[in-house]
């Protein structure tokens, strides 16, 4: 329905004549009779005060379908860190009023624990900067320092914090109940290597390289990953060096090494791969994720200038190659650069 006759329809059943909604709107008379006879369109600013006064979302006001505004929840979680109050409360009300559609349940289910998590980090950010003025404060206080574990990921000391048996437990189950699929068992693997539970990791590899999408490239970088754990570098380095020097032009492969050698602190060599696995990389848009390593190898490595020119490739690689020109990552990453710069 267009939007002319869809504010014709919800002023009708609003029980509110052209004078009446134009002037809870602060605009004349003629200015409605324009919208629904399709002449002019309403000025952006006005929609959420005409959604207001109808009682309905904006969205509503276009008569977008399920998908449309699934892409629309989305699209603005992925450009805004902070969701206003109210937004959030519609896009909870009608992605948990699509769960009980079959049709829509999957993608419904998907938004939804997009939007609690979007919802948490954006609480977990509040709540980390808080804390580090707080610790700031009190240097020599345990104080806010759980807190920081929790909203910005800080190590934690003790196994019972840090041990992730019940990931392990959720993907054991999830690989016992879909022996076929290949990344239950991939990411069962990443929780028992960085628990160096290097056994079970040696029998659900096996039977991951069984699987007839078994990646060879992945099943030799999970190899050496467990040998890592295992504290043989010899036999890891190994077979990441058999890995590299048969499939020297795979971006893929090129990443994981990268990542590899990154675990192990070999700066260097991390930041060749990484920038030659950026520049193998077939798919366009390319992602950023070799760049944000470079970057944070720079910084680990105090070469500030470096960091915030790679800081400065991800902001060109985003808006020419994605088309992302506004939105907090942008403003972010903006922010990341100068603090950067700053610190040279």
């Amino acid at each position: 329905m267009e939007l002319g006759k869809k504010i014709r329809t919800l002023r009708f059943k609003a029980g509110l004549t052209q004078e009446q909604l134009a002037e809870k709107l602060g605009i004349g008379a003629q200015s409605v009779s324009k919208w629904e006879n399709a002449a002019t369109m309403p000025d952006i600013t006005l929609l959420p005060l005409l959604a207001e006064t109808f009682g309905v979302s904006i969205d509503d006001l276009f008569d977008l379908t399920v998908e449309q505004r699934f892409s629309r929840i989305e699209h603005r979680m992925d450009i805004e860190d902070d969701l206003p109050q109210d937004v959030f409360l519609e896009y909870e009300e009608f992605l948990k009023a699509r769960l009980a559609d079959e049709a829509y349940k999957k993608r419904a289910e998907e938004l939804i624990a997009y939007l609690y998590w979007h919802r948490m980090e954006m609480f977990a950010k509040k709540a980390g900067f808080y804390a580090r003025e707080a610790v700031r404060l009190s240097p020599g206080e345990k104080g806010c320092q759980w807190i920081l574990q929790k909203s910005d990921g800080h190590a934690a000391w003790d196994w019972n914090m840090s041990n992730h048996t019940a990931a392990i437990e959720f993907y054991k189950d999830l690989v016992r109940k879909n022996p076929g699929e290949k990344l239950p068992y991939e990411y069962l693997l990443d929780n028992l290597i960085a628990d160096h539970r290097t056994e079970e990791a040696d029998r659900f590899l096996d039977r991951l390289s069984a699987l007839k999408d078994a990646d060879p490239v992945i099943v030799g970088v999970y190899r050496a990953h467990i040998a890592l754990a295992r504290y043989d570098e010899k036999t890891a380095d190994g077979i990441m060096e058999r890995l590299l020097a048969e499939h020297p032009n795979d971006f893929a492969c090129l990443f994981e090494a990268a990542q590899y050698y990154a675990k192990k602190c070999d700066w260097q060599k991390s930041v060749s791969l990484y920038e030659l696995s950026f520049e193998k990389e077939t798919r366009r848009p390319r992602f950023q994720d070799e760049l944000m390593g470079i970057r944070d190898i720079y910084e680990i490595l105090g070469d500030y200038q470096n960091a915030a020119r790679t800081c400065g490739r991800i902001i060109e690689l985003l808006q020419s190659e994605w088309g992302i020109t506004e939105g907090d990552e942008l403003k972010a990453l903006q922010k990341e650069k100068a603090r950067l710069e700053a610190m040279d």
